[in-house]
């Protein structure tokens, strides 16, 4: 201390000098270090903020691993002869099936092709019009889609734009609507078929989970599956992909943001898929999950969810369309539980017909 006294004494300027380099310094530090931080931090809440979107839950993993260890034998469906389907009455659900034709694909890997992909075929799979299974590798016990595009979570973008064009390409005549499902989705497509029936697949429209975030509309969940009508899968293919400015010509993003900012960009609305009591029909988790919701009001679904969304049973429609992350041992109990279980003595009825099939009655 005593010398820098003599020094600043005797050197007044270069004491001066000297201090603002030390304090220039100091400032060009700060402001580095500054910058590095709010980069960093900014990274890290993105990417923790897309990766929690996505991930399953524990219980989810747990279950994938336990089926590791416990695998799936062949499970025979019940016969139609069975004393407790002999009365079934699947007239509507047929007629719809007819005038309601849907052609589903399903986003899997080779790694998941007999892990869960054939367990999709042998459940909600075969009651689809049309179903494909969108892979990197040609499998004909599936059969699956060989489409020319990278595995992995980076690459699921390019994956529903190769798979979508390949729709458009060899199938855009075989249906009037197009479920894009995940591999651990399940789906009751009698009720898809229900809800579809009063709109028209020439309009551009589409369905499924609606989430706020990236687009004045929002978009749906890719995880509970969405369905476009032809003439968005039209609009899409030959008006969004083509064109850079309209839809991200790059192969990394998320899939199902992704493609909501293009549908928002040509026009393609995105639509309100509840029910008359304004209760969910697609659903980012599995039925658990929504009956009893995660109660942190921090937990990212509350600040994506687009519509308000009640705990217990009045969480869901009667007719709910989807659930995500179901593994395939539930995809099986889903199969039991909705076309098999039954209540002795109680006759429930179809309800009100849909527009297409009240139109025949008259």
């Amino acid at each position: 201390m005593r010398e820098y006294l003599i020094t600043e004494r005797m050197y007044p300027q270069k004491c001066t000098m000297t201090e603002g380099r030390v304090m220039g310094r100091r400032f060009v530090l700060t402001l580095v270090i500054g910058i590095s931080a709010g980069f960093s931090f900014a990274y890290i809440l993105l990417t923790s903020t897309a990766g929690s979107r996505d991930v399953a839950w524990p219980a989810y993993r747990e279950s994938l691993r336990d089926l590791d260890r416990h695998p799936i034998v062949n499970i025979v469906d019940h016969g139609s002869d069975e004393p407790a389907h002999k009365d079934e009455d699947r007239s509507i659900a047929d007629e719809l099936s007819k005038r309601v034709r849907v052609l589903c694909w399903v986003m899997t890997q080779p790694s998941n092709h007999e892990k869960k992909a054939k367990h999709v075929k042998a459940t909600w799979g075969k009651r689809c019009n049309k179903l494909l299974f969108m892979s990197s590798v040609e499998d004909s016990n599936l059969p699956s889609v060989k489409l020319p595009v990278q595995e992995g979570r980076d690459y699921l973008w390019a994956k529903t734009k190769a798979a979508f064009r390949y729709v458009y390409e060899h199938h855009r005549r075989e249906a009037d609507w197009f479920l894009k499902a995940d591999d651990d989705t399940y789906v009751v497509v009698e009720n898809l078929r229900y809800m579809l029936a009063d709109y028209s697949s020439n309009d551009p429209v589409y369905f499924g989970c609606r989430f706020k975030p990236f687009t004045p509309q929002g978009y749906m969940s890719g995880g509970a599956g969405y369905v476009l009508s032809r003439e968005a899968l039209d609009q899409f293919v030959n008006k969004a992909l083509p064109s850079p400015h309209l839809c991200k010509a790059s192969d990394h993003g998320a899939e199902d943001a992704e493609i909501g900012k293009c549908l928002h960009n040509i026009g393609v609305r995105a639509m309100d898929s509840r029910d008359s009591m304004r209760r969910g029909r697609f659903f980012p988790f599995v039925p658990q999950d929504h009956l009893f919701p995660n109660k942190d009001k921090g937990f990212w679904y509350w600040s994506y969810i687009y519509y308000p969304s009640d705990e217990g049973l009045d969480c869901c429609s009667d007719h709910a369309v989807t659930f995500h992350y179901v593994n395939p041992q539930q995809m099986y109990v889903f199969d039991y539980l909705i076309y098999h279980l039954r209540p002795y003595g109680i006759t429930f009825g179809a309800g009100e017909l849909p527009k297409i099939l009240r139109n025949d009655t008259k």
